[in-house]
């Protein structure tokens, strides 16, 4: 019950295949036709009795006025397919028969309801500049001149309005529906959005935690693959730090996962603890089991002071640099520095020196580092890693820390 064009507006769009198609008649347009058709005709047969008993008309005239008339009458089944043509025809023949004033009624609206304005104001001023002269021409025998002039420009107006109004309408639900196709696709965007961020969010911190983990494994198992012949002693505390390694990566990938299932943040109730700054002395002595050379300098006067998201991306930056000084200069003495007071900054530094040996390539190198440098983003930070002049490597990471 909708009308063809309302619907074919709102089917318009890329890959439906509606657009240079004509819209087909709906149910609603076929009663509105008929109901027109029918409305043109009771309007002609009232005038047909006004034009007979008009006096000093002559015959032929009457004959014109009447084809014309029933001419038009037919004519309205053209209104939808040829709008503006067929209220064009209409101001000369309305002119010159009585019996078409319907159709030029009906023709106008049409054009009210399916053009622009611009359409509208030209058709409907060519009709009310000839309603003065049509009826000085041929006066109304019932109505004075004035009166039949004023009666005539009052509904012209009268239709031009309502088709306006019609048309305004249409208009509004369209761009209503239009407005709700944008925002359904902008909370579409949105949500994919916000899923890709918390698919990159997972898979940083799964490489920040895991990454650390793995890399005590692979130093562990290359000692015990390079060293078959160690004492039992050494054998033994490899072994248990590969099982202990072993056991936390599984731990931190089944929070992981429990939060991907639960949909709660990284401070969700019933999950370990998150890193904080305070954190540093256990993860130093991590390092240390495991083989590594590593000095800690932590100059900040209450480490359990520092705000618990700064403390956390502290963390992880500390994290990721010494597992990247684990695999790209094993052997060497890393140094770790963390500075910092409310009000100004914390800096986290880690430096290390140029390894003694050629090291192999490891796959996947530079992730870690693009990942650290979102995180000092996101935390108002920044983070900056090079070569140092002797050869090695230094990552320092500077967080604003509010007062």
């Amino acid at each position: 019950m909708f009308p063809s064009a309302v619907l074919h507006e709102l089917d318009a769009g890329p890959g439906t295949g509606t657009a240079g198609r004509r819209p087909r008649r709906t149910a609603r347009d076929w009663i509105v036709d008929v109901c027109c058709y029918l409305l043109v005709w009771a309007l002609f047969a009232v005038s047909v009795q006004s034009v007979l008993d008009t006096p000093g008309l002559p015959g032929p005239l009457v004959v014109l006025d009447l084809t014309l008339g029933a001419l038009s009458c037919q004519a309205v089944w053209l209104r939808r397919r040829w709008p503006v043509g067929l209220a064009v025809a209409m101001i000369p023949v309305g002119f010159a028969s009585d019996t078409a004033g319907g159709v030029c009624l009906v023709a106008l609206f049409t054009v009210a309801v399916h053009r622009p304005l611009r359409y509208v104001g030209w058709i409907a001023g060519a009709q009310l500049l000839l309603v003065p002269l049509f009826y000085w021409l041929r006066p109304e025998p019932d109505l004075s001149y004035a009166g039949a002039v004023a009666f005539a420009l009052l509904l012209t107006v009268s239709v031009v309005g309502w088709g306006m109004f019609v048309r305004s309408k249409r208009q509004l639900m369209l761009s209503l529906r239009d407005r709700a196709r944008r925002a359904e696709t902008e909370a579409r965007l949105r949500a994919e959005q916000a899923q890709r961020l918390a698919r990159e969010d997972i898979a940083r911190e799964m490489h920040d935690v895991l990454a650390h983990r793995l890399t005590l494994l692979s130093v562990h198992a290359g000692a015990l693959e390079f060293r078959p012949d160690a004492p039992r002693e050494e054998i033994a505390r490899a072994a248990g730090v590969i099982r202990e390694s072993a056991h936390e990566a599984l731990q931190d990938l089944r929070e992981i996962i429990g939060v991907l299932r639960a949909g709660e943040s990284d401070d969700a109730a019933g999950g370990r603890p998150q890193p904080t700054l305070a954190g540093l002395d256990g993860l130093v002595a991590e390092c240390r089991d495991a083989g590594m050379k590593v000095t800690l300098d932590l100059r900040v006067p209450d480490p359990g002071a520092v705000p618990a998201s700064l403390g956390r991306t502290a963390y992880r930056i500390a994290q990721e640099a010494l597992t990247n000084a684990r695999k790209h200069a094993p052997g060497t003495e890393v140094a770790l520095t963390v500075t910092g007071t409310p009000g100004d900054a914390l800096t986290i530094t880690v430096a290390n020196p140029a390894p003694e040996a050629d090291v192999p390539h490891v796959p996947g190198s530079g992730q870690g580092l693009i990942g650290l440098t979102e995180r000092a983003t996101l935390a108002g930070g920044r983070l900056d890693h090079g070569p140092t002049p002797d050869g090695g490597f230094r990552v320092r990471g500077t967080l604003p820390w509010g007062g």
